[in-house]
């Protein structure tokens, strides 16, 4: 289950990067207050997830599905570059998670 929340956590950290765009400098309220919530939700979770997830393996999945989702959103929905090497970069940081999740004591 750690793994779930962790996963959940991590997907939160991509909609608050992404929110970060929407707030416009913490100048448009809504936008701005559901940031907030959002980094406020992920680091709840991510907090749960380290009860039975070693902190450094749950800090570098979290960080990197934060990463790997924003960038390819980014590339998707605000026109960002999507060059066959930023895209191998990105690959290299799900191969990372995924290696973190196989060999990870938990």
């Amino acid at each position: 289950m750690s793994w779930v929340i962790l996963f959940l956590a991590g997907l939160l950290e991509i909609v608050w990067a992404i929110g970060l765009k929407y707030t416009e400098g913490f100048t448009r309220f809504w936008p701005t207050l559901g940031t907030g919530l959002a980094i406020v939700l992920s680091v709840l979770l991510l907090g749960l997830a380290v009860k039975e997830i070693p902190v450094g393996t749950a800090y570098a999945v979290w960080s990197g599905i934060g990463a790997t989702g924003t960038v390819l959103f980014g590339a998707l929905f605000f026109s960002e570059p999507a060059s066959i090497i930023r895209l191998a970069c990105v690959g290299l940081i799900v191969a990372g998670i995924v290696g973190l999740k196989l060999f990870s004591p938990s």
